[in-house]
């Protein structure tokens, strides 16, 4: 049996290997993209005095960062090293990057995990609604605010709100020192309540429009005009039958969501000062820190790609058609 027809008989099979080659891809892309911008280790950590020093401390300090390898041994050099574990030092704080990537995972993990229960706890429960009268106010209604949603920018909704909320009650809890759930919960709470709000929102509209589509879509199927017509009762077929075979394409736009999460809430973390993995990679940028956003921007694409995957074995438990399969 040859490697390809291994892989079409054993379809996660396939999709590990498929997720190995997309992590590779986006090492190499993150790699070459950061030795493009201008600009390096020295001159972020030295800014306009690196133009004073003499050629002997350039190169003493081209050595001591690596920078004086060639880019292919450079790359294998950090690639060997992140198989091992080891996913370099941030030059200007002297941490391991493992050690900063523990600490703010968590964080973007808690947030988007908030983010994508509010999303899920509007979405779901609106779409269905408008689903049930399409056409009427209530359709109408639902799919305005779910515009309005998804036009609004995330960091235009934040900063107002949180804006508004200091301005005329006081309460801005992101102003103080960020607590974990294991140092002071209540105020963890607070501090990610209004973050998860804004995101959750603007997840709410893909998910609320996911959510009518498919059930606007399947409520004509044979089998649940053959459901309703044996008199099975109207919740009862709106929940074992409709909501169960629409949640295929939720589960999709769900993980995605949550996927996108764990990478792309940067601007959300960096108004409520929440020291997530976003912000990491922005402060590695504006600091030239290499191994800081060549290695977190792979954490980030392993849980990615690990939420994919996770989608996938969902399918499974949704849809017995894919478990036949």
């Amino acid at each position: 049996m040859t490697l390809f027809s291994a892989l079409a008989r054993h379809p996660v099979l396939r999709r590990v290997v498929e997720a190995v080659l997309t992590l590779l891809g986006v090492s190499v892309l993150t790699f070459t993209l950061l030795r493009v911008l201008p600009g390096d280790q020295i001159t972020a950590s030295y800014g306009i005095e690196a133009g004073s020093l003499s050629p002997e401390q350039l190169a003493q300090l081209r050595d001591y960062y690596g920078l004086d390898q060639p880019l292919v041994a450079q790359y294998f050099s950090w690639l060997q090293g992140v198989l091992t574990g080891n996913l370099g030092i941030a030059t200007n704080s002297r941490q391991s990057v493992l050690d900063l990537t523990t600490q703010a995972l968590p964080n973007t993990i808690e947030l988007a995990v908030l983010s994508i229960l509010v999303g899920l706890l509007l979405g779901v429960p609106g779409g269905l609604l408008a689903a049930s009268r399409p056409g009427a106010t209530r359709d109408n209604g639902t799919q305005l605010a779910s515009l309005l949603a998804l036009s609004l920018p995330t960091f235009l909704v934040a900063t107002v709100a949180s804006t508004w909320l200091a301005n005329t009650f006081g309460w801005n809890p992101n102003g103080e020192e960020f607590a974990t759930p294991a140092t002071d919960l209540g105020r963890n709470l607070q501090q990610m309540l209004l973050p998860a709000l804004v995101l959750g929102v603007s997840i709410a509209s893909p998910v609320f429009q996911t959510t009518r589509a498919s059930v606007l879509a399947i409520r004509d199927e044979d089998y649940i005009r053959t459901a309703r017509a044996k008199g099975v009762a109207g919740r009862r077929l709106q929940v074992r039958h409709v909501l169960r075979n629409a949640l295929i394409p939720v589960v999709t736009i769900g993980g995605l969501q949550f996927g996108f999460l764990l990478g792309g809430a940067l601007v959300i973390e960096q108004i409520f000062s929440i020291p997530g993995i976003g912000r990491q990679v922005l402060l590695g940028l504006n600091q030239k820190e290499y191994a800081v956003v060549q290695s977190t921007v792979l954490v980030i694409a392993v849980m990615f790609v690990a939420v994919n995957l996770a989608t996938d074995l969902l399918y499974r438990l949704v849809d017995p058609k894919v478990r036949a399969e």
